[in-house]
């Protein structure tokens, strides 16, 4: 079975824009490198990936919620609806083998967020996350903030859990060498 690799990102790039081109290229290449792709399910940057991936063969999950009252994208293969829109957010934390969040608004903040503090907390066993360049500056906020406190509970300074990527190629390339690790297997 192939693992999974739980994609977020805005709900609001248009097909041929540079940010649903770039989208659409990473499902491309998580699907070749033998990935599974899980999103939000709707529109934007999750049916970019979903289209991409399917376009190249990959198999697509969509999590979705009645709270939107969308309908999902046309690019998955499954449909899971999760009630409670909270509920959702953790459900796509917990369905990811590996995690890649692309630009996005306070939904993807959100969604950063939570999943980087339940690596750091290990509500959930080590797995790779990777950010997009355009969340370094945030990051390494947080990072210098948490290096000033010397905190003993973040295991962001030691562990180095966000892995910062500047291109699609280098994303991928890093969630399969994370992923072919047998420490990354939950």
């Amino acid at each position: 079975m192939s693992k999974t690799i739980c994609v977020f990102g805005n709900s609001s790039p248009e097909p041929g824009t540079p940010d649903y081109q770039e989208a659409q290229q990473i499902g491309e290449l998580l699907a070749q490198a033998g990935f599974s792709i899980c999103s939000g399910g709707y529109y934007g940057a999750m049916e970019a990936v979903s289209r991409g991936a399917r376009e190249a063969g990959g198999r697509t999950i969509g999590m979705t919620t009645p709270f939107y009252r969308l309908a999902p994208n046309a690019y998955l293969d499954q449909t899971i609806e999760i009630p409670r829109w909270q509920d959702r957010l953790f459900a796509l934390v917990e369905k990811g083998d590996g995690y890649l969040v692309l630009k996005g608004g306070t939904g993807t903040l959100l969604e950063l967020a939570a999943l980087w503090e339940c690596l750091n907390k290990r509500a959930i066993g080590p797995r790779p996350c990777v950010a997009m360049d355009f969340w370094t500056p945030l990051v390494e906020a947080v990072r210098a903030v948490e290096r000033q406190r010397r905190s003993r509970t973040w295991d962001e300074i030691g562990a180095g859990l966000i892995h910062l990527a500047a291109t699609p190629d280098d994303a991928v390339a890093h969630l399969a060498r994370a992923l072919a690790q047998p420490t990354a297997v939950r």
